[in-house]
């Protein structure tokens, strides 16, 4: 009689809490040794902010009672201004570079799966982001006399919503770029046909019918919107959170459909 012999069952051992701290550490150590990653998704907000604050003939002037002119106009770009730079234009030149130095291939024979770098990316990349509206809100607070939202729970909502969008934007962007300059290049053409349309050089108000109508229903202008309803204490409007929503949905699709490891 033979005896049959069953080779022991191997387990895989999944990272834990230390690993996803290491992990979210080591991003954290990428974006801080390129100075441009850090200053410029900061800068670029607080200087629009300050030019803003400091050429508007009167920025104490209330368009709502309690609502001043800089709170309602500028404040809520800002605000889209630091997410859509980290999340378009940052994160997928980090992906784009793991990708080009094979990081994500070694990873996939280890218990840290690629997934894990994209989770600990976002992660610290949001913490960024939170850094960078807090910054901004600060200044506004501090040197210009700016007011929080009537419907602070409402803002934190379209912040999430607008958070979500873009990444899906930036992954997109990192699907398609073949290289990291691609990637930055890619994602500076998308924040700037965005942006334009959604506030940034002026109020959305002022451009032709058909523009004005187009840049809110993209992410950007559909968020600056939502943050000015949110910060009169107004309904958000239906059309900005469904812009909102279709881009993140349209986003993971496409990215899940293009998106390769290597």
């Amino acid at each position: 009689m033979t005896a049959t012999t069953t080779s022991p069952a191997v387990h895989t051992r999944r990272p834990g809490l230390r690993a996803w701290l290491r992990m979210m550490q080591a991003e954290a150590r990428m974006i801080t040794r390129d100075p441009a990653n850090v200053i410029i998704p900061l800068a670029v907000p607080v200087l629009l902010l300050v030019m803003n604050g400091l050429s508007l003939k009167n920025p104490g002037e209330e368009v709502r009672p309690g609502v001043t002119v800089l709170d309602f106009h500028t404040v809520p770009v800002v605000l889209s201004l630091v997410v859509t730079i980290i999340a378009v234009i940052n994160f997928p030149g980090y992906l784009a570079t793991y990708r080009k130095t094979k990081v994500l291939r070694r990873l996939a024979v280890t218990p840290a799966s690629p997934a894990m770098v994209l989770v600990a990316q976002m992660a610290v990349t949001f913490l960024q982001m939170l850094f960078g509206i807090a910054l901004a809100l600060g200044i506004a607070l501090q040197f210009f006399d700016a007011a929080l939202p009537s419907e602070v729970l409402v803002a934190v909502l379209v912040l999430l919503a607008l958070c979500l969008a873009m990444y899906s934007v930036g992954m997109i962007v990192a699907s398609v770029a073949p290289t990291p300059n691609a990637a930055v290049a890619i994602g500076l053409v998308g924040f700037f046909g965005m942006a334009s349309l959604g506030g940034m050089f002026g109020r959305m108000e002022n451009l032709p019918e058909r523009l004005a109508e187009i840049g809110s229903w993209l992410p950007f202008g559909a968020a600056v919107d939502a943050f000015q309803a949110a910060w009169v204490g107004e309904t958000v409007a239906w059309q900005n959170w469904a812009g909102l929503g279709v881009t993140t949905v349209l986003g993971v699709a496409v990215a899940s459909a293009l998106f390769r490891w290597e």
